[in-house]
């Protein structure tokens, strides 16, 4: 028995859909602040040893530097995508 029109277009729409949702998935991944608190946790963790590691004075206050650029990188970006959507991808 052949696959009939009806059965293949409604694989190609699951597979759509599948793939949106984890596409939808993804980007909220990306723009979660539990994502955001991982990445500047290990960076403070990593800075931390580093300055741990090479003596430097105060090395628990200075990994807060790179840890805060990091977060306040996050909270611009927003600003300067939508920026960049409306415009400079327009030209």
């Amino acid at each position: 028995m052949g696959k009939t029109p009806d059965m293949t277009s409604k694989r190609a729409i699951d597979a759509i859909r599948s793939r949106n949702a984890r596409v939808e998935a993804d980007k909220a991944w990306e723009t979660s602040w539990t994502r955001r608190l991982i990445i500047a946790a290990i960076t403070y963790i990593l800075a931390s040893a580093l300055l741990v590691w090479i003596r430097a004075p105060q090395p628990f206050l200075a990994a807060l530097v790179p840890t805060l650029g990091y977060v306040l990188s996050t909270l611009t970006l927003p600003f300067a995508k939508q920026y960049w959507l409306e415009n400079i991808r327009k030209k």
